[in-house]
């Protein structure tokens, strides 16, 4: 049976004198595997560096000061009633 799997790269042009193909790597985004398990508790004290690698992580923006990124996080991740 055929992988039906697509490669990560796109080919650019038609191929070198020896059959070779110039590829460049596309950007993309990948989901995490797992939903971030923080508490309201963790994203209040959680530092700002660490804000901006989980946001940038899921693909979120990172704008805004400490504040607003923790509130943006909490928004995005907790599940509030």
């Amino acid at each position: 049976m055929e992988s039906m799997s697509r490669p990560n790269s796109a080919v650019v042009g038609g191929g070198g004198p020896n059959g070779q193909h110039t590829t460049e790597r596309c950007g993309h985004f990948q989901m995490p595997l797992h939903y971030p398990r923080y508490t309201k508790a963790d994203y209040e004290s959680m530092p700002e560096w660490k804000l901006d690698c989980l946001l940038k992580q899921y693909g979120l923006p990172i704008t805004g000061n400490v504040d607003q990124k923790r509130k943006f996080a909490m928004g995005a991740f907790l599940w509030i009633n």
